[in-house]
C-alpha cells in the first residue's frame, strides 16, 4: 500500500516495524526472592538490571506492558550528550563536588554509550556521527555561544559553526549559528532497550512482563513488590518508570511534568535529497520552545520530531505542526511522504536535570530525564547499579535525594492538565520569533 501523504500519516510507532526481536519474557504468576528489584522495563531500568546482573547479583526485572513499550520504544533515539546547563550553573544547582563528578561522566557519556552497544553486541543502526545544535534566534544564538565557551573550557569537543557552514553540516536554511557536537549520535531507541534487555538475562536477570506493581511495601527486612499474579521479595528496589511513573511509590509521579515528543518517518529519501539534508548522518536540535529534531534511520528514512499534546501525535494539530516544522527546517522535503507519526511521555523535571531519589531505606529511583534519555539512561542505569551494590554516595555523578516522601514539583496537577496546551502555545511563540528574525 502506498504511504499516505501530509496531514494523513498513519498513527504506528515506527521503531515497531524496525525493531530487532524482542526478549522472551514470561509473565510473573508465582512468587520469588532476590537481591534487587527492578521495576520498569525502558532503557533506565535494562541497563540497571543489566549492571546489577553482571556483577552478581540475583535481579528480577519487572515490566507492566513490554520492554520498551514507554519512551524507550518511542523516542527520537538521538545521543545529545550535553545538559542545557553550563559547568558553573550545575555548581551552583548541585554544588561544586557533585557538578564536578557529573560533568566529568558527561564528558564521556556518548562514548560509552556507543562501547556499551559494541561491548555487549547489541544490534540497534548506533551510528555517531556527531549533533548539530542550531539557535532559532538571536538570543538563542547568544546563550548557545555561552554554553559552547563553558563546555569546551571543561574539555567538550565541541566545534562552533555560523552561516554557510550550518548549511553545509546540517542541510537547512533555517539556521545561521549552531553548536556541531562531535560526540552525537544516534540509535534505534526500542532495539537499543531489547539489547540491554537480552544482556541482561545473559547474565541471569529474571525479566517479566506484563506484569504491572500493585504495591511496594515492607516485609520485615526486606521489601514485597505485589503484581496482579504474584510477588517479589527483595532487599532493595530500583523504580525506573520515568514518564510513564505511576502511584506504585507514593508521590513520585508529581516530582515531574509528562510532556510528550512527537515523531513522524518519511519514506527512505534519495541518494540526491541525502547530500542536501543531514548530510553526513549528523543529528540536529533546535533551540525552540517546541523543539525540532531530526535524525536518519538505518533505511534513511528522516525522522522528525517536536513537542505534542498527546501521544496520538495528531491531538491539537500536533502532525501539521510536525509537517510545518518539516518544511521550515527542510525546503526540499515539502512534499516528501509520510509512512508513520507517534508520540511517547518524556519525564521533565523544573530544573531540566534527572532525580536519583533514596525515598526510604532500600528503595531507590532514577527519573527525569528532560529530554537527554539516549544519553544519560545509560549512565543513571549504572549508577543505580552501583549505588544498590554499595557506592559511596561521594563517588556518583547524581546528587542522591534522600527525601521521604518525595516532594511534589509546585501546582503538579494543575500543570499536568494544561501541559497539552504547551505545544501550540509554545509553537506560537517560536513563530513569532520566526517573523521577527525575518523582520
Amino acid at each position: 500500500m502506498k504511504p499516505q501523504r501530509a496531514n494523513a500519516a498513519p498513527a504506528r510507532i515506527h521503531w515497531h516495524r524496525t525493531a530487532t526481536q524482542a526478549p522472551v519474557c514470561e509473565t510473573l504468576t508465582q512468587e520469588v526472592k532476590a537481591d534487587v528489584i527492578v521495576v520498569g522495563g525502558g532503557l533506565t531500568g535494562t541497563r540497571t538490571a543489566l549492571g546489577l546482573a553482571e556483577e552478581g547479583a540475583s535481579v528480577v526485572l519487572l515490566e507492566a506492558r513490554e520492554i520498551g513499550y514507554g519512551a524507550s520504544g518511542r523516542s527520537g533515539g538521538q545521543c545529545n550528550p550535553i545538559w542545557r546547563k553550563t559547568p558553573g550553573e550545575l555548581a551552583a544547582l548541585l554544588g561544586a563536588d557533585v557538578a564536578a563528578r557529573l560533568v566529568e561522566t558527561t564528558l564521556g557519556a556518548a562514548d560509552a554509550l556507543f562501547e556499551d552497544i559494541r561491548r555487549y553486541g547489541i544490534d540497534c543502526e548506533a551510528e555517531q556521527n556527531g549533533w548539530v545544535q542550531a539557535a532559532h534566534s538571536g538570543s538563542a544564538r547568544q546563550s548557545m555561544s555561552a554554553l559552547a565557551d563553558a563546555w569546551i573550557a571543561a574539555g567538550a569537543d565541541i566545534r562552533v559553526l555560523e552561516g554557510a557552514e550550518v548549511q553545509a553540516a546540517a542541510g537547512s536554511p533555517a539556521y545561521d549559528f549552531a553548536l556541531l557536537h562531535a560526540k552525537g549520535g544516534f540509535v534505534q531507541p526500542l532495539s537499543l532497550t531489547r539489547g540491554f534487555a537480552r544482556a541482561a538475562q545473559g547474565f541471569g536477570a529474571r525479566l517479566f512482563e506484563k506484569s504491572p506493581v500493585r504495591g511496594v511495601v515492607r516485609d520485615g527486612a526486606n521489601w514485597r513488590v505485589n503484581t496482579a499474579q504474584g510477588a517479589v521479595t527483595a532487599a532493595q528496589v530500583i523504580l525506573t518508570t520515568n514518564g510513564y511513573t505511576d502511584d506504585a511509590w507514593p508521590g513520585l509521579r508529581q516530582t515531574f511534568y509528562p510532556m510528550v515528543s512527537v515523531s513522524l518517518a518519511t519514506v527512505p529519501l534519495s541518494d540526491n535529497l541525502q547530500k542536501s539534508v543531514l548530510p553526513g548522518a549528523v543529528t540536529i536540535s533546535d533551540s525552540r520552545r517546541a523543539i525540532y529534531y531530526a535524525r536518519y534511520d538505518r533505511n534513511r528514512r528522516l525522522i522528525f520530531g517536536c513537542i505534542g499534546s498527546a501521544e496520538t501525535a495528531a491531538t491539537l494539530g500536533g502532525v501539521a505542526r510536525l509537517r510545518r516544522g518539516l518544511r521550515t527546517v527542510f525546503p526540499q522535503l515539502s512534499d516528501i511522504e509520510v509512512e508513520a507519526s507517534w508520540g511517547g511521555t518524556i519525564a521533565v523535571t523544573p530544573q531540566m536535570m534527572p532525580h536519583l531519589h533514596a525515598p526510604a531505606p532500600g528503595v531507590l529511583a532514577g527519573l527525569g530525564f528532560s529530554g537527554r534519555g539516549i544519553a544519560m539512561t545509560s549512565v543513571m542505569g549504572r549508577t543505580l547499579a552501583r549505588k544498590a551494590l554499595g557506592a559511596a554516595d561521594d563517588t556518583l555523578p547524581f546528587a542522591v535525594s534522600p527525601v521521604s516522601p518525595v516532594s511534589p514539583v509546585p501546582l503538579h496537577w494543575a500543570a499536568t492538565k494544561l501541559l497539552p496546551l504547551a505545544a501550540p502555545a509554545a509553537s506560537l511563540r517560536d513563530r513569532v520569533d520566526d517573523l521577527l528574525k525575518k523582520g
